[in-house]
């Protein structure tokens, strides 16, 4: 995998670490060192509980990949990030923010929150200008294909769009197809 030497995965905002997608691409990007890790709100216990704020979760993002990178001996700017969802969109906002990276990889990004076109969640998009792979369902309410296309040409990195056909916001029964696709572009990241 050359440049990469991690990633780090956060789950969307009614799952975990061990959503299943997310597992799945852990086994994906074998060798490469992995973390999926549970966001603040998730860690208080079981039940069901609203996430925590923006900025608590970025600061999260940003803990845990610092965290990596030092155990792994290399800076932020080597480590992949990205998730599902909520997990993807507070990596994205914690590297627009300033955080190094190498690559983003956002699965099922949510644009906006469903039939809610007034409520983007795109101002932060101008400021990545790292590599970025989004991998969505051509049904996802919370981002058309037309949407996301739009949206993300603001982006400053190179920006890959990976359509799954038919799927949802879940893209369920898909989890190895998604893997897949994401291990072939980190691996083809520039070193």
């Amino acid at each position: 995998m050359g440049h990469v030497a991690g990633a780090l995965l956060a789950h969307g905002a009614g799952s975990d670490r061990d959503q299943p997608g997310l597992v799945a691409l852990e086994a994906a990007l074998a060798p490469l060192p992995v973390v999926r890790f549970d966001f603040p709100y998730r860690r208080r216990g079981p039940g069901r509980r609203p996430p925590d704020r923006a900025p608590v979760l970025v600061a999260a993002v940003v803990e845990e990949a610092t965290a990596l990178a030092a155990t792994l001996g290399v800076g932020t700017d080597r480590l992949v990030l990205g998730g599902r969802s909520m997990g993807g969109r507070m990596c994205s906002m914690a590297v627009a923010e300033g955080l190094p990276a190498a690559g983003l990889v956002l699965l099922a990004y949510p644009l906006h929150p469903p039939g809610r076109l007034d409520r983007p969640r795109t101002a932060h998009l101008c400021d990545l200008g790292v590599p970025c792979l989004f991998v969505s369902g051509t049904r996802d309410p919370f981002a058309t294909p037309d949407e996301l296309v739009a949206a993300t040409g603001s982006i400053l990195g190179v920006v890959t769009h990976h359509w799954v056909e038919g799927k949802g916001h879940d893209l369920r029964g898909v989890d190895d197809a998604v893997a897949e696709v994401v291990a072939g572009w980190v691996a083809g990241l520039p070193g």
